[in-house]
């Protein structure tokens, strides 16, 4: 049977706990909205939940993220249980963090969630020096087939490449990057990219922007921007100056080879808002489809890189979420039927001839070293904020405040002590 994938992503602004919306039916469960478009109502198979940004940054580079990502799967999943269409069981299947960057993987108890098999999770750093404040995290499984075969492998990458609209040669080599380093295990022991898999899916804060020519209209007027977006005739046209979508399209690019896409113009920008606005666009910044969800599967054809045998039947931004600068975005993807390959072992996507994908091989140094400095520096930086009472910067000034008074009181004592009787 073909199988119901649902994915969400939401970069939640650096704030933790108190980000996490306290209804999630209108981004966790759209199912209900689009049960028109399927033969019959039914749940998703799978669902995949992915986060930015997820807590303070210092927190994150210390390792601190326990208490926020252990909070975010207790209530994702009460949510998707109390909400889902026959009331369903499921299970996590996975989930791992690095730095902000989160992603968690749930699986219908009564499906996939029995079957499941060969777990790993992954991470890497593409920040400065490997840090994780930029970087990507993935969740791989196999699905065995109900023949008793191999099956199929699934595996989620959700990422946060890196921002502002100039940056964009950045975000190509933090895509190369990940795919050099974001490694997976294989029967054989040795490293397999995100690549080496059945089904591929992407979802995060890719930070692509949209960059109008000097002599568009709109150029500059972020307020008449914001409202043509509400013209899906206008989306239509800004679309053509999305960085990613450019990118795609060129025959030369090695980045984000074989991954589609559905219309993200079918809905407004998910970036940048007001805080606590439900439709009024930051004038600091040129509104854009920063937050996207890609994907492709095995019997997609290289030859033909606009189509994919997966249907997206929905695809969108949820606009109430009004904590964070970014919106939430949601996709429900239906797989093609499982075929029964012949092959000892699962199948794999098919790239074109020109691009082949390797291990980086010093992608584990490189992790390991942008985790310590990760440590290193998240743990000083929590030790400032501490002092500033949450400020990093108020904490600095008050220990050069306190090494001044010390150093006062040290040079009284001396001078004071210097005499006495003879």
């Amino acid at each position: 049977m073909a199988l119901l994938v649902q994915i969400a992503s939401y970069n939640t602004n650096l704030q933790g706990v108190e980000g996490l919306p306290q209804d999630l039916v209108d981004w966790l469960s759209p199912t209900l909205q689009v049960s028109a478009f399927l033969s019959h109502q039914r749940p998703a198979d799978i669902i995949a939940v992915g986060f930015q940004e997820l807590l303070p940054l210092h927190l994150g580079l210390s390792g601190l993220s326990k208490k926020v990502i252990d909070n975010r799967n207790a209530h994702i999943l009460e949510q998707i249980e109390a909400n889902s269409l026959n009331k369903e069981r499921y299970a996590l299947i996975a989930k791992v963090v690095n730095g902000g960057v989160a992603l968690l993987v749930y699986a219908r108890d009564a499906g996939v969630a029995r079957t499941a098999c060969d777990v790993h999770t992954t991470w890497t750093g593409s920040g400065p020096a490997y840090m994780a404040n930029k970087g990507a995290v993935g969740v791989r499984f196999r699905v065995p087939g109900e023949d008793g075969g191999p099956g199929e492998t699934f595996t989620f990458v959700c990422a946060h490449l890196t921002a502002h609209a100039a940056k964009f040669a950045n975000r190509i080599a933090d895509w190369h990057h990940i795919v050099g380093s974001l490694l997976f295990p294989s029967p054989v022991g040795t490293p397999t990219t995100l690549y080496d898999t059945s089904h591929l899916f992407l979802l995060g804060d890719l930070n692509f922007r949209v960059v109008l020519p000097p002599a568009h209209p709109l150029k500059g007027a972020s307020a008449a921007l914001g409202q043509a977006l509400s013209s899906q005739s206008a989306r239509d046209a800004l679309k053509e100056y999305d960085q990613l979508l450019l990118e795609r399209r060129d025959p030369a690019s090695s980045a984000f080879v074989g991954l589609r896409e559905g219309e993200f113009w079918k809905f407004k920008c998910s970036y940048k808002y007001h805080l606590g606005e439900v439709d009024k666009y930051s004038e600091k910044r040129t509104p854009s489809w920063t937050d996207r969800i890609l994907y492709t599967t095995y019997t997609d054809s290289p030859d033909t890189p606009e189509q994919s045998a997966i249907t997206n039947l929905l695809y969108t931004s949820v606009p109430g979420y009004t904590t964070s600068d970014h919106k939430p975005i949601v996709s429900l993807l239906l797989l093609p039927t499982p075929s029964t390959p012949s092959a000892a072992t699962p199948p794999i996507l098919r790239l074109p001839a020109r691009y082949a994908p390797a291990p980086d091989p010093h992608a584990t140094r490189k992790r390991y070293a942008g985790r310590a400095l990760d440590r290193v520096i998240g743990r000083v930086w929590w030790l400032f904020a501490l002092l500033g009472a949450g400020s990093a910067l108020v904490g600095i000034f008050n220990f050069v405040l306190g090494l001044g008074a010390w150093g006062w009181w040290r040079s009284g004592i001396k001078v004071g002590g210097g005499g006495g009787p003879v």
